[in-house]
């Protein structure tokens, strides 16, 4: 008996999403645009929220901001869940062997108690900060509109989360739990942090999604990490003898380098779309940016001492350089 096996190549009816297509043409997409890209809830909700009876469950209205396609704010990352857990994974991996490496060759003990206390001094309070961040984060993702938009503030509210995480770590590390406790009474009440806790509780109410972006992600976060994880730990604590610190602190300007190109990208898009975004979007960065380089100076005081005022003046300029090329008015 002959058995004649034969090959027949059976065309796709299509290659993607419906949804997809306006985007990409009717061809194979990638994951991220899969999941991302008309994913957005548009019509048909069963009830407005009681507490906000004038919108929508989800609505453009929440932000002063206008786009025709809020899908336009993409990730240049192109991170969706999966490949976000991933990258997140390997950084912890190399986290954890910077902990193995510091542990093995005991160099907290190695490290001076001066450094020691300073780096307790200055990083302990930021894990408020850092949390404040998570929360603002939340409400972007809960507030804002279209998944291009509001996914990848979920991931910066779970990375910020992780930079909690981190300092609570390090804090365990240098002092025990007392250096957490000693964090906490300084974001309390210790004058020179006063002015930035008020200016994160402030930003806690903040109702504009958008507006919440730019004050966090890119006026905050923008003056915190380079004045305190590249000025301070970097250029002062590493060159000191607090290498152990700066081994420990790692994740922070390695994630905060790679979530600017998400933020860039955002506001670039958004302020290209018209005239009264962009003006918009560079009141709110001037005002923001203002109040944080007001709320940092004590910070950069005690932080670096008679440096601190020349190092928070060259992270504003950094970061009004980073503003001008993303398409914002100074």
């Amino acid at each position: 008996m002959n058995i004649d096996l034969q090959a027949r190549e059976i065309k796709p009816l299509r290659n993607t999403f419906a949804r997809v297509t306006p985007y990409s043409g009717d061809k194979p997409a990638s994951r991220y645009q899969e999941a991302t890209l008309g994913v957005q809830p548009t019509a048909n909700f069963h009830y407005r929220p009681t507490w906000e009876p004038e919108f929508e469950l989800f609505d453009k209205g929440r932000t002063a901001v206008k786009m025709a396609d809020w899908d336009a704010l993409r990730d240049p990352r192109q991170y969706y869940y999966a490949n976000w857990t991933m990258a997140r994974a390997r950084q912890q991996e190399a986290m954890e062997s910077n902990y193995q490496f510091v542990e093995s060759r005991n160099l907290i003990a190695k490290t001076s108690d001066a450094l020691r206390a300073k780096a307790v001094e200055v990083l302990m309070p930021l894990r408020h900060v850092a949390w404040g961040a998570n929360m603002n984060n939340c409400t972007i993702c809960s507030r804002g509109y279209g998944t291009a938009f509001t996914a990848p503030a979920m991931f910066q509210a779970m990375d910020q989360l992780g930079v909690a995480q981190y300092l609570t770590r390090l804090g365990l590390a240098l002092g025990e739990p007392g250096a957490l406790e000693a964090g906490k009474n300084a974001w309390m009440q210790d004058p020179r942090w006063q002015v930035l806790r008020r200016l994160v509780e402030d930003t806690l109410v903040v109702n504009d999604p958008f507006e919440l972006f730019v004050a966090q992600n890119l006026a905050l976060d923008g003056m915190v990490f380079p004045l305190i994880y590249n000025h301070f730990i970097d250029e002062q604590l590493a060159v000191q003898g607090g290498t152990a610190v700066a081994m420990l602190t790692a994740f922070m300007p390695e994630w905060h380098t790679e979530a600017n190109r998400w933020v860039d990208a955002v506001i670039k898009v958004a302020a290209a779309e018209n005239a009264d975004n962009q003006s918009l979007i560079s009141g709110w960065f001037q005002r923001y940016a203002d109040q944080a380089q007001a709320a940092l100076a004590p910070v950069a005081e005690m932080a670096l001492g008679a440096a601190g005022a020349e190092a928070l003046l060259a992270v504003r300029e950094t970061l009004n350089a980073r503003a001008r090329k993303a398409g914002l008015t100074l």
